[in-house]
């Protein structure tokens, strides 16, 4: 059976991006899809920031309480984080074969212990820490190549109409939110692409 492309639009610093980064693995391990990965740098597909300043209160809340029902940590980092060089160094980690494992320690060194994961050297140990290069790394977060991948996600994010993170797109169907990969499997055993 052809695979069909699953594009997952991700920005680090978005707490939804975090809760999501535990739930869609066995939707990825269950289906035949190819995973189209598409992160995000700084504010893109996020609240801009008058808005996230209104809006922490809540979302923190909501993340307490979607934590709990996780059974997961949560420790927000600081409001200042900046998520790019995560970002950046996600498209090594893909190119590696270790995206899972560097979107998993990833997230849990900002969200579950609370660190600014847009300080270089802690990009470089997370890299490191699941097996990348750390001299590949950091040359990877220095090339203005994959900076401007990053730029395009954000064009194509626009162009699909994806407006948030974490945003799932199958075909014509745009999934937007943690909340929502439960309609994402429902959709992928309904285009019967479940492995048998």
């Amino acid at each position: 059976m052809t695979a069909t492309d699953l594009i997952f639009y991700f920005n680090f610093r978005s707490p939804y991006c975090y809760l999501a980064s535990k739930t869609i693995w066995p939707v990825l391990d269950t289906y035949h899809v190819n995973l189209v990965w598409r992160p995000l740098a700084g504010w893109d597909g996020r609240s801009p920031p008058d808005r996230a300043k209104v809006k922490i209160p809540l979302v923190r809340q909501d993340l307490a309480r979607w934590a709990r029902r996780l059974g997961i940590p949560v420790n927000p980092p600081p409001a200042s984080t900046d998520p790019t060089l995560a970002g950046l160094g996600s498209l090594l980690a893909e190119e590696r074969g270790l995206l899972r494992p560097y979107i998993v320690e990833m997230m849990r060194k900002e969200w579950a212990e609370g660190v600014d994961i847009g300080q270089r050297d802690v990009v470089l140990d997370v890299g490191a820490s699941i097996g990348l290069d750390r001299a590949a790394l950091a040359a990877t977060l220095d090339d203005p190549r994959s900076a401007a991948i990053l730029a395009r996600n954000s064009e194509l994010a626009f162009e699909q109409g994806v407006i948030g993170v974490p945003s799932f797109v199958v075909g014509d169907q745009i999934f937007w939110g943690n909340d929502r990969v439960d309609f994402l499997d429902d959709h992928l055993r309904e285009l019967r692409l479940a492995k048998l």
